[in-house]
């Protein structure tokens, strides 16, 4: 927002995390400004069971919230870091919050996997972001540089 203050609270995610999606979907509609920032988290390791609660529980959480259903993306989890550099690069921008969700849900409300320029460019689309300025922000080192900072706050 043009002319807005610091954002009072922060939140860190990353477009892989399906915990993160339900968190942002809370957050849309929410009065007190939250500021958006893109992280590249390590993946945590999961056993089968884990993975499969995770599932569960995620799908239960986006009914109770009246999302659409979950549609998982083949793999999960998958490799965020060029979509996460696409997030930088939409924050930079101004368009974090509608990237992110347009992103969040190309991944758990279509079942696109964000590892994929394609479906990158899909959600770039959606907030009205130009597909060759994507692409080319994904290699540049600023971007490169802003995510590995705030990643390592």
């Amino acid at each position: 927002m043009a002319g807005s203050s610091t954002a009072e609270r922060v939140f860190r995610f990353d477009l892989a995390d399906p915990l993160a999606y339900l968190e942002g979907e809370r957050l849309r509609t929410e009065e007190p400004a939250v500021e958006w920032v893109p992280v590249l988290a390590p993946p945590a390791p999961r056993c089968a069971e884990e993975v499969a609660a995770l599932r569960e529980d995620v799908e239960r959480r986006a009914a109770e919230m009246g999302l659409q259903r979950v549609r998982w993306p083949d793999p999960f989890p998958f490799d965020s870091e060029r979509a996460m550099l696409a997030a930088t690069y939409a924050k930079q921008i101004g368009r974090a919050v509608a990237f992110s969700l347009a992103a969040f849900r190309q991944a758990y409300a279509a079942g696109r996997p964000l590892d994929a320029d394609d479906n990158i460019l899909i959600a770039a689309a959606a907030c009205e972001m130009h597909p060759r300025a994507v692409l080319k922000a994904l290699d540049t080192r600023s971007v490169r540089a802003a995510l590995e900072e705030a990643s390592a706050a």
